[in-house]
C-alpha cells in the first residue's frame, strides 16, 4: 500500500507541474509535453531519474518524464552492447514495446468508438 501511495503522489506531482505550466505560462500543450520528453532524456542521460525510478516506480514511469529516460537508458544499454551503432537503435529498442501498445490500443479503440455516436458534444 505505501508503494502505491508513493506512485500516485510522484505521479501525481508530476501532473501537476505539468497542469501549472499549462495554467501560469503561455506555453502549449505540445511544447509542454515536448520539454517533459527531453528533460527525462537529460535526467535519464546524467542518471538522475534511476532514483527516482527506483523509488516511485510507476509514479515515475509512466509520465512523460520516464519515457524520456527510457529512451536515454535505452541509448545507453545498447552504446555499450553496440557501440556509436547503438546511438540510433538504442531508443527504438528501449521503446518499442510501449509504442506498440499506443498503437494497438489505438486502433482497437477507433474501431470500437466511432466518433460522434452517441455523443452530444460532437454534434
Amino acid at each position: 500500500m505505501k508503494q502505491i501511495i508513493i506512485a500516485f503522489l510522484v505521479g501525481g506531482g508530476i501532473c501537476l507541474l505539468g497542469q501549472l505550466l499549462i495554467d501560469l505560462t503561455k506555453l502549449t500543450p505540445a511544447r509542454i509535453l515536448t520539454a517533459f520528453a527531453v528533460c527525462g532524456v537529460l535526467l535519464g542521460a546524467v542518471g538522475v531519474y534511476r532514483p527516482l525510478i527506483d523509488f516511485a516506480g510507476a509514479g515515475a514511469t509512466v509520465p512523460l518524464l520516464g519515457f524520456g529516460a527510457n529512451l536515454a537508458f535505452g541509448v545507453k544499454r545498447a552504446v555499450d552492447e553496440n557501440g556509436w551503432s547503438g546511438a540510433l537503435t538504442g531508443p527504438l529498442t528501449a521503446a518499442s514495446g510501449g509504442i506498440a501498445a499506443v498503437l494497438l490500443l489505438s486502433l482497437l479503440a477507433a474501431v470500437i468508438f466511432k466518433r460522434g455516436l452517441n455523443c452530444k458534444a460532437a454534434k
